[in-house]
């Protein structure tokens, strides 16, 4: 079982070899999708293509995130009041930071069930 796991990698999915770490991999990935995507037979099949799924979903969700945030007080300043738009502001911001921690988490256990292993450098 591996100790070291690259920086990123989610506290929900167990370290790769570990028992049932796929398992883990593949839960945390779904919680990330829209719950209908657990429909889909293919994607509890090959993880390796929901973590694809995952990928591409969490990236929509940060670019809109980032969208938002560039947008907000242009098309609603004049709707809001200031403590809202500060608000939304804060919230695209969160958002924002829990899209992207998420993305490395997809990329890291993505690759790591591809076969990729994590080699810390000095």
């Amino acid at each position: 079982m591996e100790t070291s796991l690259p920086p990123g990698w989610p506290e929900e999915v167990r370290p790769p070899g570990a028992p049932d770490w796929e398992r883990t991999a593949v839960a945390w990935l779904f919680d990330l999708v829209p719950p209908d995507y657990r429909a889909h037979e293919v994607l509890r099949r090959y993880p390796v293509l929901l973590a694809r799924f995952a990928g591409g979903h969490v990236a929509a969700g940060l670019e809109a995130a980032r969208a938002g945030w560039r947008t907000l007080r242009v098309e609603l300043a004049d709707q809001l009041p200031p403590e809202a738009i500060e608000a939304a502001m804060g919230a695209y911001e969160r958002e924002g930071a829990r899209l992207a921690a998420a993305a490395r988490g997809v990329e890291v256990v993505g690759g790591a069930l591809r076969g990729e292993r994590w080699v810390p450098r000095l």
